[in-house]
C-alpha cells in the first residue's frame, strides 16, 4: 500500500501544479508555442465533461457526473485495498494506483475549482481566491485541460466510402496530466492481467509425473517342509 499511495501522490502533485500553473498564467484557448508548424502544443482549454473533452448533459450533467466519479473513486480504492491485501503484484497495484490518482485530479478540477478560481476568459487570466468569489459553486468547476499532440494531419482519400476526402486530425483531444495516468493505469493493468493469466493457466502448465509409489515388500518365504 505504501508503494501506491507514492504512485498516487507523485501523479496527483504534478498533476494539480500544472493545472494551477496552466490556469494562472494562460487566457482560455491560448496556447504555445505559436509557431503553426510545431505539432505538440501546451493548450489551455476548460472540460465540462468527461476525459479528452467528452461532454454530458449541461449543468445538471456535470453534477451527475462529479457524484459519479466520486463514487467511483470509493471503489477504486476498494478495489487497491483488496489487491494489496491479497498479495497482486507490484505492476498491477501501481496500474490501479494511476487510474485512482488520476480519476482524483480530475475530482479535484470539478469539485473545487469553480470555488477557488475567478472565471478563465480568452482575455482575462483566472485569479485564485477572488474577492468576489468563484465562477461555480460546490460540484460545477471545469476540469482543466492542456496537452494537445495532433500527431498527424491531413484528408481522407476520395475512395473511402465514409468522409471522403474530409480534413481530419489525429490525435484531436486535449488532455491532462490525470487522463494520462487513467490511460496508462488501464493499458498496465490489462497488460499485467494477461500476464498474470499466462503464468496460472493450467493448460500452460507443464504436467508433472505422477509421485512414485513405493513397492510393497514381500512377505517372507515360510519354514520349508
Amino acid at each position: 500500500m505504501k508503494r501506491a499511495l507514492i504512485v498516487m501522490f507523485l501523479v496527483l502533485l504534478a498533476d494539480q501544479a500544472l493545472k494551477f500553473w496552466v490556469k494562472l498564467h494562460f487566457n482560455l484557448d491560448e496556447y504555445i508555442p505559436r509557431v503553426s508548424d510545431s505539432r505538440y502544443y501546451l493548450h489551455f482549454i476548460e472540460n465540462e465533461g468527461m476525459a479528452f473533452g467528452l461532454t454530458f448533459g449541461g449543468e445538471s450533467g456535470k453534477l451527475v457526473l462529479t457524484l459519479f466519479r466520486i463514487v467511483a473513486v470509493v471503489v477504486i480504492f476498494m478495489i487497491l485495498r483488496n489487491m494489496v491485501k491479497q498479495g497482486a503484484g507490484n505492476w498491477q497495484i501501481t496500474s490501479m494506483a494511476l487510474i485512482l490518482a488520476g480519476a482524483l485530479g480530475n475530482i479535484i478540477d470539478s469539485t473545487f475549482y469553480g470555488l477557488i478560481f475567478s472565471e478563465s476568459t480568452q482575455f482575462q487570466r483566472a485569479v485564485l481566491f477572488p474577492p468576489e468569489g468563484g465562477y461555480a459553486p460546490l460540484f460545477h468547476g471545469a476540469v482543466v485541460d492542456m496537452f494537445y499532440f495532433p500527431l498527424w494531419e491531413g484528408h481522407f482519400p476520395s475512395w473511402s466510402p465514409i468522409w471522403s476526402g474530409e480534413y481530419f486530425i489525429f490525435f484531436r483531444p486535449v488532455f491532462n496530466l490525470a487522463d494520462a495516468a487513467i490511460t496508462c493505469g488501464v493499458a498496465l493493468l490489462i497488460l499485467t492481467h494477461r500476464s498474470a493469466r499466462k503464468q496460472v493457466d493450467p493448460s500452460t502448465a507443464p504436467i508433472a509425473d505422477p509421485p512414485a509409489v513405493p513397492a510393497t515388500p514381500e512377505a517372507p518365504a515360510g519354514p520349508a517342509e
